[in-house]
């Protein structure tokens, strides 16, 4: 197995460019797709994922160019996607797989999407039966309520109304909202239950409406997308900096003295994983910010809290980290979510955090973590997940060498980490 040998860091300092959001880019990707007109992206994240999106794109008829600044998206003519057989592999990526099922149950074709191993292994039930009741035509090819999935040409039902679980994904909610435009009569989608991961909703309205789809939303329980809603393109279109990603330095800045600032996502970014800084601050580091930028300073020891991670479920990963350069334990709360990613994340967490010498308690929404005595030097293994990759990192800053094995999962979302993480050692 590939791996990658991070020696001891001392301190890290200075200043990171956020690659563009993962989130962002691919849901722009689809929109763009379906929306009237040209659309170029400036800042689109190339990665694994987003590469996934632009393949099965073209696997669908859209027309896209890449030149050095910005990606160009043609959408196909007399409806969406001019292909209406296809057979996609869309790897590991949860939001295509989710948004593209949705998008094109409505879009008159016959599709089969599939993925790695894993992506076989998440469920997404609750997503195909709320959009068998608009009408859509899907199937199981396998085992039932998981891809790989047979799409049908469907067709518009006489109930405009769907229901969806709240408590599993956000993505399911996504997607869903995301193909009601393509029905011409609209629909409203009722939530069942405490919606996970509101902030990544809020993400989704702001880009559908800025594709010119208004949601009209009654808390976080009733949404509705009114008849004639049809996506048009802004012209040229902005992806911020990916504040998950984010995550990772500011982290760095707590542990390591910093001063590390990243660039292109801060304030004013639509993305709650920004919220990770307020994190960081409560464990007792010193954080600035700006509309555009966030930068964190480690100053004195840093101490466990217990708190809710429902807003940032990707960055409270990070956090877990943190915890074990604290004084005391650390709970991190309502990541239910966290067992149906890349791979059950609790529990990966929990072993590899034991190997540094941590002691890690899981439950079925929840982790704590006490920190060790005497930080160890480990081998981290991966699970194929971008995110335990980067995050484990984070302990060669304990002074300690660390075995990364498959560093290489971190193209899923940030290919350049490991380089941007040594120019950042002292």
């Amino acid at each position: 197995m590939e791996f990658l040998d991070l020696p001891p860091i001392a301190r890290v300092s200075g200043t990171v460019r956020m690659p563009g959001s993962k989130s962002i880019s691919n849901r722009m990707l689809l929109l763009a797709s379906l929306a009237a007109g040209t659309t170029e992206l400036d800042g689109l994240l190339e990665s694994d994922d987003t590469q996934v999106m632009l393949d099965a794109l073209t696997a669908l008829g859209i027309a896209w160019r890449k030149d050095a600044a910005r990606v160009h998206v043609v959408p196909g003519a007399g409806g969406p996607f001019p292909r209406k057989h296809a057979d996609l592999f869309l790897g590991l990526s949860g939001l295509s797989m989710r948004t593209l099922t949705a998008a094109l149950a409505f879009s008159s074709g016959s599709y089969r999407l599939d993925g790695v191993p894993r992506m076989r292994e998440r469920p997404i039930a609750d997503l195909v039966d709320a959009l068998r009741t608009l009408g859509a035509d899907i199937r199981y090819e396998l085992a039932e309520g998981f891809p790989p999935l047979l799409v049908g040409p469907g067709g518009a039902g006489t109930i405009a109304r769907a229901r969806i679980r709240g408590d599993v994904s956000s993505q399911f909610l996504t997607g869903l909202l995301q193909a009601v435009p393509l029905l011409p009569a609209g629909a409203a989608v009722d939530v069942d239950g405490d919606l996970v991961s509101k902030p990544y909703i809020e993400i989704t309205l702001d880009l559908m409406r800025r594709f010119g789809v208004v949601v009209e939303r009654d808390g976080w329980q009733h949404f509705r997308v009114p008849a004639g809603a049809r996506y048009r393109s802004p012209g040229r279109i902005h992806v911020e900096g990916d504040a998950s990603s984010a995550s990772y330095f500011l982290a760095a800045g707590a542990i390591g003295g910093g001063p590390v600032r990243v660039e292109g996502v801060g304030r004013a970014s639509v993305q709650g994983d920004v919220a990770f800084a307020d994190t960081l601050a409560a464990m007792g580091a010193t954080i600035r910010s700006g509309d555009n930028w966030i930068e964190a300073r480690g100053e004195g020891h840093l101490r466990g809290i217990d708190f809710d991670c429902n807003m940032i479920p990707d960055a409270a990963m990070t956090a877990a980290i943190v915890a074990v350069f604290a004084d005391g334990p650390t709970t991190l709360r309502n990541i239910g979510s966290w067992r149906v990613k890349e791979t059950d994340r609790i529990a990966a967490m929990a072993t590899e955090l034991r190997k540094l010498g941590a002691v890690a308690e899981e439950g079925p929404d929840w982790l704590r973590v006490t920190p060790p005595a005497v930080l160890k030097a480990a081998t981290i293994d991966t699970y194929d997940d971008h995110r335990m990759a980067m995050c484990f990192s984070l302990a060669a800053l304990g002074g300690v060498p660390v075995r990364i094995n498959d560093p290489q999962c971190v193209r899923k979302t940030f290919p350049d980490y490991f380089a941007e993480l040594r120019r950042l050692a002292v």
